[in-house]
């Protein structure tokens, strides 16, 4: 089975420093296959028997290789396609839309508190585990991504980010 695993909070800021190639090296040893790596913020394409804890597994190889405890999200390749398909923003330049990556879908709770500000001209959708982020002006200008009660414990990548992993998924599953 491939997947891709989303580490959240590597390499950006003074979160940990994660030599990817090193991450390849310990999730290989751990007994992941075909891995790869997508820029250096912890994207993770990687095939893998179909009833193991991906996300367990990466944590595991982290925190015994680096010292480190980094949440990890998992999406299955036929997943990530469907983060691809149903894409609410179509018109929205690359680095315009983000895609915030959950554990688990967000409670009715959390929902409706989120939806009863108007964040205009930035906009979000829920589509289960994944919330699509419309921010017109950029993540870094966004006044909706730091206060999105929804994402949070989230991981987020740019839209060019999600295509790109897609791609690589395809040419591993070929």
């Amino acid at each position: 089975m491939i997947s891709v695993a989303l580490l959240r909070g590597v390499n950006v800021g003074t979160k940990p420093r994660i030599r990817m190639s090193d991450l390849v090296t310990w999730l290989r040893e751990s007994g992941l296959e075909h891995v790869q790596t997508y820029i250096n913020s912890g994207n993770v394409v990687l095939e893998h028997p179909q009833n193991i804890d991906v996300a367990g597994r990466v944590r595991e190889a982290l925190s015994e290789n680096a010292g480190v405890e980094v949440p990890v999200i998992v999406r299955t390749a036929s997943e990530l396609a469907v983060v691809v398909a149903n894409n609410p923003y179509p018109g929205a330049g690359p680095t315009h839309l983000h895609v915030s990556f959950l554990e688990a879908v967000p409670d009715e709770a959390t929902l409706r508190s989120a939806t009863t500000l108007d964040w205009r001209p930035e906009e979000f959708t829920v589509c289960g585990r994944d919330v699509y982020l419309h921010l017109p002006h950029g993540l870094g200008e966004s006044r909706l991504a730091p206060r999105l009660s929804v994402i949070k414990g989230a991981t987020t990548r740019n839209w060019n980010t999600v295509l790109a992993l897609d791609e690589m998924v395809r040419r591993v599953e070929h």
